[in-house]
């Protein structure tokens, strides 16, 4: 591990100063490697498919590890767009000259070498490791056990194109020891790594953070959560609703609690209970919704999971203040949203909820650094320092200053 580490800090003075067009280059070339290794990355994946029904792997854990020619194709092209992103590295953030006449200018730097802990979908080797290389930082990568053999294959590719560069290999790497052990010691080793990144399930993520003395940037369970105002359209709140825990209920920004007005409560939640029992959707509920439908009674500990699947929790509120305090208990400071029709109501739901992503009118399942804008994304962060949401290419860069003088002292 140590001497691994060692190649891998020094890797950072070569990639660091690696030019913009250098960079394109190098990625572009990776996107074409993976597209002329898709049999051998889908083969690879196979193994992992096989061992993931082996080992009763749930439908949406296999869903998210799959691999076939479109996904590597997306892979591929996710690689072409980081190309294509402005570049992070050197941007002067804010510039000025102080009362001693010395020029200062705040500039982007990488911030070294960054641990990124991961489950199930090997995609994310490609797209952190494409982002850490744009942003100038060294990628040391641990993916799920589920997914090795895919993790290894998508690796080797892109290292093959470092490689074949004359760039040291350990600028994008998977961890050589993926045990528990091994993790255990890359999240002390301080004087190597500057930064680790765990996203997964929230057994992992509280390890990590319990456990680092290298800094951490969360990116903890989506318990997400829609309410619907009193003063909410119908239809517009039904489809938004069903969008966002039906669309896909096995990811991170999928909605887990639906919140409804008692106001609205009558007239809306037959229309939502046939919605969502038309799309499978197993539904649970506080008492007074149980007034409304006849579904199965909700409990703390329901509230309190994020289920990743197409489970759903439904509560009944008796105004905005009881919505949010509900939200203020359970939430993860992922994504949250309001239905309504009310400017005053949603200006507060916007003001007063504490989450990365707060929404009026519109499905929580937007929170996605591509959406956004920003590319691939390392995860959503629930940190408040200094990621916060959708983690693009410009949070895996921190900054120095620079001091231009003419002989001054002080």
């Amino acid at each position: 591990m140590r001497e691994f580490l060692t190649k891998a800090k020094a890797s950072t003075q070569i990639v660091a100063t690696l030019d913009s067009k250098t960079k394109n280059q190098i990625l572009q070339e990776m996107a074409e490697a993976l597209l002329e290794h898709t049999d051998f990355i889908i083969e690879e994946n196979s193994k992992d498919m096989h061992l993931g029904r082996t080992n009763n792997l749930d439908d949406a854990l296999l869903d998210r590890l799959l691999l076939d020619e479109n996904r590597v194709a997306g892979i591929a092209k996710s690689l072409v767009e980081i190309s294509a992103l402005k570049e992070p590295v050197g941007r002067v953030l804010e510039g000025w000259i102080n009362d001693d006449n010395l020029r200062i200018e705040k500039v982007s730097v990488p911030i070294g070498v960054i641990g990124v802990i991961y489950e199930s979908r090997p995609n994310v080797t490609s797209d952190v490791g494409a982002l850490c290389f744009k942003s100038g930082n060294v990628a040391i990568l641990k993916g799920g056990k589920e997914a090795e053999n895919s993790n290894r294959a998508i690796a080797k590719v892109l290292q093959s194109v470092l490689e074949k560069n004359s760039l040291p290999k350990e600028i994008i790497s998977l961890l050589p020891d993926s045990s528990r052990e091994g993790v255990a010691k890359l999240i002390k080793e301080d004087s190597f790594v500057d930064l680790i990144v765990p996203r997964g399930g929230e057994a992992l993520i509280r390890y990590i953070s319990g456990n680092s003395s290298v800094p951490v940037v969360k990116h903890d369970k989506g318990l997400c959560h829609t309410y619907i105002h009193k003063d909410a359209n119908i239809n517009k709140a039904v489809n938004i609703a069903l969008n966002a825990k039906c669309q896909r209920p096995g990811v991170c920004n999928a909605m887990e609690t639906l919140i409804v007005d008692r106001g609205i409560a009558k007239q809306i939640l037959p229309s939502l209970y046939k919605a969502f029992i038309d799309a499978g959707t197993k539904l649970k509920g506080c008492s007074a919704t149980r007034e409304f439908i006849f579904i199965d009674q909700a409990t703390d500990e329901d509230f309190n999971t994020e289920y990743l699947s197409n489970q759903l929790n439904i509560k009944v509120v008796d105004n905005i203040d009881e919505a949010i305090a509900h939200i203020t208990k359970y939430g993860s400071g992922h994504s949250e949203a309001i239905i309504t029709e009310n400017y005053t109501a949603s200006e507060e739901f916007l003001n007063r909820v504490d989450a990365s992503c707060v929404y009026v009118n519109a499905s929580t399942r937007f929170t996605d650094g591509a959406v956004f804008g920003f590319g691939a994304e390392v995860g959503i962060s629930t940190n408040k320092l200094h990621a916060r949401g959708p983690m693009g290419i410009n949070e895996l860069t921190t900054y120095k200053f620079k001091i231009y003088g003419n002989g001054q002292t002080r």
